[in-house]
């Protein structure tokens, strides 16, 4: 029975060694995650009112909803096709 555990042991980390951590939607999700942030850092920037509601209100909200597409880009874990 130990020779069994060591071959599925053995099976699992030879499975595990050719593949990324992070799937190719992970990627897209974080870069999507960066433009986001690029996106409201550019509302904070400007010539109008320091006090005007993009910058005040709308360009914060824009840039957190980026960190927080960031965080789930990260902690996503997408389904496995089962054979």
């Amino acid at each position: 029975m130990s020779q069994t555990v060591k071959n599925t042991k053995t099976q699992a980390k030879t499975a595990n060694q050719g593949q990324f951590i992070f799937q190719k939607i992970n990627y897209q999700l974080f870069i999507l995650s960066i433009i986001v942030v690029a996106v409201g850092f550019l509302l904070m920037m400007g010539t109008e009112d320091i006090y005007s509601f993009t910058k005040i209100t709308l360009a914060p909200l824009v840039v957190v909803a980026g960190f927080a597409l960031g965080f789930v880009a990260i902690l996503y874990k997408p389904k496995t096709k089962e054979k």
